[in-house]
């Protein structure tokens, strides 16, 4: 749904979801990574559910980057975590890679998060 923010207006692209679970079970971080072009990755955005010394718990943009929207989907998703099946080894890092979305993917999308985040 933030298709366009990450992207800054390339039509076409790549984006890596970086996620790592806390011992407790719980998703301890997100990492957005955004290529425009290929082979260079920009951090976009990383949501952190606990501080450390090197940051502090929420949602932080990088680079240059913003959406409101994204902002809000995380901070939703990272507060309602119980709502969604984790995957079964939660020891081990994850990484999604998610490709250009097509024109009927956007709406789909647009639909599916106001009907669970409201």
């Amino acid at each position: 749904m933030s298709w366009a923010d990450l992207m800054r207006g390339a039509q076409t692209g790549l984006i890596h979801i970086e996620y790592s679970f806390a011992p407790s079970g719980t998703l301890d971080f997100l990492h957005f990574w955004s290529a425009i072009s290929r082979g260079h990755w920009l951090l976009a955005c990383s949501c952190w559910m606990s501080a450390s010394a090197f940051h502090q718990t929420g949602v932080y943009f990088e680079n240059g980057y913003e959406s409101e929207g994204l902002a809000h989907i995380l901070e939703s998703v990272m507060q309602h975590q119980d709502a969604f099946t984790l995957p079964q080894n939660l020891g081990r890092p994850g990484l999604l890679q998610i490709s250009t979305p097509n024109d009927e993917e956007v709406p789909a999308a647009a639909a599916l998060v106001k009907e669970i985040c409201g």
